[in-house]
């Protein structure tokens, strides 16, 4: 079985008419549950994340400044990023599922997890929020469990549309999180080259495949392919996350590189290849974007029926 992770509480992050809206996972979580997918998984309960645990990757003044603004009545944090009155209490509830996700899969409760979650993540950065992210709760996963569970080295896949410009700027100097990105160039927000592999202690464990609108989607699968278990076994990691964005479907109204929904069938299969070759099967999936909802609800159950397969 897979652990999978989801909350009424997600469609409280009260965006209005904005491209990361409840409604851009609500047919998706419908589709689950007429396929009986839902049923199929393992539904745990699970706690908001702590502060202790955000602190490991996001300033002391960013979070309070979060908290005052959502308990104040909500705004923007940029020009595309909504607070609303309860989207801190939604954000800290997305975190905790993806620690809590990690800590079980990490315990060996089960194999793999995927956490059905919003507002996404990748985006966000140590001090300030951006790009319809608040919290970066796949990095908050990812120093889990390396400071408290004992895992040495972490992969992190970010196949969304757009680079994961947050996630990778935590992980810069790090050695033992390896950071690798698929995602269409040039487009927000404008990061990623392929010379970006990081410095200090972290040098080569950063790897971005920037891919150009109108690549044909056999080439990008097949170097999606070869380069993410070529830097797999370079990393070697204990535990693979995947950042899951579903916004290069062709579909998608912001994003876009072309694939087919069954196409994700094949990226969940190659990554579910790197876990059983290096980390005993063990991933956790983090949902990112995805903005078109008919899209999301063929993509999110062909990405868990594949977990669950494994």
């Amino acid at each position: 079985m897979t652990i999978l992770y989801y909350d009424p509480i997600f469609m409280e992050h009260l965006t209005g008419d904005h491209p990361e809206r409840g409604g851009r996972i609500l047919p998706a979580v419908r589709n689950l549950n007429f396929l009986a997918l839902d049923s199929a998984c393992k539904r745990p309960a699970w706690e908001s994340v702590s502060k202790d645990r955000l602190f490991y990757v996001h300033q002391h003044k960013y979070i309070e400044a979060l908290q005052q603004m959502a308990e104040t009545g909500g705004g923007l944090i940029d020009t595309d990023t909504v607070v609303s009155p309860k989207s801190y209490e939604v954000a800290l509830k997305a975190t905790g599922a993806v620690c809590d996700a990690v800590c079980r899969v990490v315990a060996g409760e089960d194999k793999t997890a995927f956490c059905l979650i919003r507002p996404p993540g990748h985006h966000a950065m140590p001090d300030h929020g951006m790009g319809f992210c608040l919290f970066n709760n796949i990095a908050v996963g990812a120093r889990v469990a390396t400071n408290e569970l004992g895992i040495e080295r972490v992969l992190i896949v970010d196949f969304d549309v757009h680079h994961g410009n947050g996630t990778q700027a935590m992980f810069w100097e790090a050695a033992d999180v390896g950071y690798y990105s698929m995602h269409r160039s040039p487009l927000y927000p404008h990061t990623g080259a392929a010379d970006e592999i990081g410095v200090g202690p972290g040098e080569g464990t950063t790897m971005n495949l920037p891919v150009a609108l109108g690549t044909p989607r056999e080439e990008q699968l097949e170097t999606f392919t070869a380069s993410v278990h070529a830097f797999a076994d370079k990393i070697k990691p204990q535990l693979v996350m995947v950042s899951a964005g579903f916004d290069a479907h062709k579909e998608d109204p912001i994003g876009s590189l072309g694939l087919e929904s069954e196409d994700f069938r094949t990226l969940t299969h190659v990554l579910l290849d790197v876990a059983n070759k290096h980390s005993d099967g063990r991933l956790v999936s983090v949902l990112e974007g995805g903005y078109n909802a008919e899209a999301m609800a063929e993509c999110v159950p062909i990405h868990l029926e594949q977990l669950l397969e494994a």
